[in-house]
């Protein structure tokens, strides 16, 4: 049994060939997971990527009993982000296929094991703040932050005083491999 694909281009000509491609190689993911019940694939031309190896993007959503799986892959060539992206959700199908195969066995939701740690929130209560953290801040300039933030192994992001304003800055890791730096400012 093949499933339905739907196409969703954005700055993009879908055409046949691209089509029949799709059709071709996602329609038969249902192999690996046999209840997919709708299957997306989302193809998108970004023409303000800085490096042309990444303009072109694709983005394969399935939807399935109670599970929802997505890759995002880019590529210098649609064709090759398309075979990228399926290469990534097979992976992710045959770790959810583990993850069912390897369960309790019996049955039993994980929801009716586990004690709830937390109470249930009321629709007007507020939500709970379940961690506080402080720690003092050292002055350090641009190039500092991003040493101190590879030393400590933040792969996202790392929150500093900077030396030159006396403001306190965030340094965060950009998918291209580059920095980027978010200086606050009040109104």
């Amino acid at each position: 049994m093949t499933i339905k694909v739907d196409i969703y281009p954005k700055n993009i000509e879908v055409t046949s060939r691209i089509s029949d491609y799709i059709d071709k190689k996602v329609s038969k993911l249902d192999r690996y997971l046999p209840d997919i019940e709708e299957t997306r694939v989302d193809l998108e031309f970004q023409k303000s990527m800085r490096s042309p190896t990444d303009r072109q993007v694709a983005q394969i959503t399935i939807r399935g009993r109670g599970y929802i799986l997505r890759t995002e892959e880019r590529s210098d060539d649609i064709f090759a982000a398309i075979d990228l992206a399926l290469d990534k959700m097979h992976r992710k199908m045959e770790r959810m296929k583990g993850r069912r195969a390897h369960g309790r066995g019996d049955g039993t939701p994980a929801a009716a094991i586990a004690s709830p740690e937390v109470p249930a929130l009321e629709p007007e209560e507020a939500p709970i703040l379940a961690h506080r953290k402080s720690f003092d801040l050292d002055p350090m300039d641009e190039m500092e932050a991003i040493e101190q933030m590879k030393a400590l192994g933040h792969e996202n992001f790392f929150l500093f005083v900077n030396s030159h304003t006396n403001a306190i800055n965030v340094i965060y890791s950009r998918r291209d491999g580059t920095f980027g730096l978010i200086e606050p400012r009040l109104r």
